[in-house]
């Protein structure tokens, strides 16, 4: 599992451009402080970005609906353009807002983002 230490070393690391990506998902709900963990870092990223990663040798998937999604590393993946809602910056890495990632798992509405979100709306309730 990955804290938010983790999560912030591994994002230094990578090194990426803040305008090509932004924080998504689990990790996202880390840097905000709504989990402790997450067992990856998913990130959205831009087209160029995607292909400049596809270019250098970073396997990729074409999904059902056209988008990509890469392996930077055995804890990164980016898909491109998955976002909703904006990018704000926590710990000075661009991050989905917390808006966008209660839509983005509507979407997805499996289990464990149903879970997510009620995590989300509780932390919200307590701010």
């Amino acid at each position: 599992m990955l804290h938010k230490a983790d999560i912030i070393c591994l994002l230094k690391e990578a090194a990426f451009d803040p305008d090509a990506y932004w924080v998504t998902s689990g990790a996202a709900m880390v840097l905000y402080g709504i989990r402790d963990a997450a067992r990856d870092i998913d990130l959205g990223c831009t087209t160029p970005m995607a292909d400049q990663l596809e270019r250098s040798g970073c396997p990729a998937e074409t999904l059902p609906d056209g988008s990509r999604k890469i392996v930077f590393s055995r804890r990164i993946e980016l898909f491109e353009n998955w976002i909703e809602d904006k990018v704000l910056f926590v710990e000075g890495f661009p991050v989905v807002s917390i808006e966008g990632i209660i839509k983005m798992k509507e979407k997805l509405g499996r289990e464990k983002d149903l879970e997510d979100i009620r995590l989300i709306k509780e932390h919200l309730a307590k701010c």
